[in-house]
């Protein structure tokens, strides 16, 4: 009986350390829609998990909701693509260690039959003007993310308040159910490359992309970590090793190695 008590205790320790393990292996990253409606996680994930025993769940919401979580200290590692905020947050000390990651671009997509004639513009701002001059439908994100913040400011190099417009619908979602509206409603909408790409086919877009190539469209994604100085509490280590293999080339490799279906490219590596 004292034998079979033993063991038993050692299995109740065992158990117990087991669980305590796996709880210092787990991080928590807040992210954007657009690297978690682009399959991106999904693919990357588990292989860093692989390698390094740690589990990632991701919190995919705007990135301007990532970066309030970060602030908080409510997660382990911010990634993100509004770099000139993201700067702006590692000055004011809420941040530390941003590092560029990759990049991708935002193009404009839009019906086929594109009533504002815009198809084949490389001016974003003059793209936006004619929709608006026309009054043709535009779908946007309207949740502060970095897409939203990138159209934003595109309509303030137009000369535009787009918001209160008969033709211009604000969804207060992600980027996957926005361009779901937009199809919808015949709408023409600015989205992330890589979203696009992994979600046309499968959701049976009738857009088609209107507008690309202007350098304003450009789209570059970062990492960070929360100032652990004001959130000591945060997994520095495990986020640490996360950024750190992002930016390594295996990380590097392993994103530029995700395709869709088609063999595009949905995000080009790009850090230093």
């Amino acid at each position: 009986m004292r034998l079979k008590g033993f063991f038993l205790l050692m299995l109740v320790l065992s158990m117990f350390v087991v669980s305590i393990a796996s709880a210092e292996t787990r991080i928590r990253c807040a992210s954007t829609t657009s690297t978690q409606n682009s399959g991106l996680f999904d693919y990357i994930l588990p292989i860093f998990e692989k390698k390094t025993g740690i589990k990632v769940d991701v919190v995919a919401v705007g990135t301007g909701a990532a970066l309030e979580i970060g602030k908080r200290g409510d997660c382990d590692v911010v990634f993100v693509h509004a770099k000139d905020d993201e700067l702006r947050l590692v000055k004011e000390g809420y941040f530390i260690n941003r590092h560029d990651v990759m990049y991708n671009d935002f193009i404009i997509v839009g019906p086929p039959n594109d009533p504002a004639r815009i198809k084949g513009l490389r001016d974003a701002v003059q793209a936006f003007k004619r929709i608006a001059q026309t009054g043709s439908f535009f779908t946007s994100r309207g949740d502060n993310s970095g897409t939203n913040k990138k159209e934003v400011a595109i309509w303030k190099k137009a000369g535009i308040e787009p918001k209160g417009q008969r033709w211009y619908l604000a969804t207060g979602s992600g980027m996957e159910k926005t361009l779901r509206v937009a199809n919808e409603k015949v709408a023409y909408c600015l989205t992330d490359r890589g979203t696009w790409l992994a979600t046309r086919d499968r959701d049976k877009f009738d857009m088609v992309i209107l507008v690309e190539g202007d350098p304003v469209l450009f789209n570059q994604y970062g990492v960070m970590i929360p100032n652990p100085k004001q959130h000591p509490w945060i997994k520095f280590k495990e986020a640490m090793e996360f950024l750190n293999w992002l930016i390594s080339k295996d990380g590097q490799k392993t994103i530029a190695s995700y395709k869709d279906k088609h063999g595009n490219t949905l995000f080009i590596p790009d850090a230093k």
